[in-house]
């Protein structure tokens, strides 16, 4: 699933997470452009909606994604 279809307005991707480690820039290819459904932020927009996706979330972040889908 190459480019995720969030990136146009999405704030990962777009450096509006504030300060983030030179490591993000890879997560960008991995996560954005070759494989978004394994993106954290991918995974609970698609099952939860956009409204719902933490501002400070990012792609790797996968166990607090289940934990936001789970309901913990």
């Amino acid at each position: 699933m190459p480019n995720c279809e969030l990136i146009p307005d999405c704030p990962f991707f777009n450096d509006r997470m504030g300060t983030m480690p030179a490591l993000m820039g890879m997560y960008k290819i991995i996560y954005c452009s070759e494989d978004s459904s394994q993106c954290a932020r991918y995974r609970v927009y698609q099952r939860l909606g956009r409204d719902i996706v933490p501002p400070d979330l990012a792609p790797h972040m996968l166990s607090e994604a289940e934990a936001i889908l789970s309901g913990r």
